[in-house]
């Protein structure tokens, strides 16, 4: 794909081809076009690698969420997760999965290590 997209720019920008009639014979579409030129106008030749699409990390773990788990831990160390997704919902007002607190403590007993 990336070799698609560079030359559907090369096709409008050297060859002087119509922008609807460039990205249409490589099977995209105008907006894909316009995407990309500005990504490479932006980023260079490294716009037009794809990237991971949707979030990366845990965005609902902010430090003021990391220290209250890490407090209710330490004042209650048989605490279920349950019992603390119930307090992290009760205290911030969000819900948080089991699998990320279980990941999150996971990674401080290694370091911990």
């Amino acid at each position: 794909m990336l070799q698609v997209k560079y030359e559907m720019l090369r096709r409008v920008e050297v060859e002087k081809a119509p922008v609807t009639e460039a990205a249409a014979m490589f099977g995209l579409s105008r907006p894909a076009f316009y995407q990309t030129q500005r990504a490479v106008a932006q980023q260079g030749l490294a716009g037009l690698i794809p990237h991971k699409r949707g979030p990366h990390g845990a965005h609902k773990l902010t430090p003021a969420l990391l220290d209250f788990v890490l407090q209710q831990r330490a004042a209650s160390p048989s605490l279920t997760i349950a019992e603390l997704i119930m307090r992290i919902q009760q205290q911030f007002g969000i819900s948080v999965h089991r699998r990320t607190i279980e990941r999150h403590l996971a990674r401080l007993e290694k370091k911990r290590r």
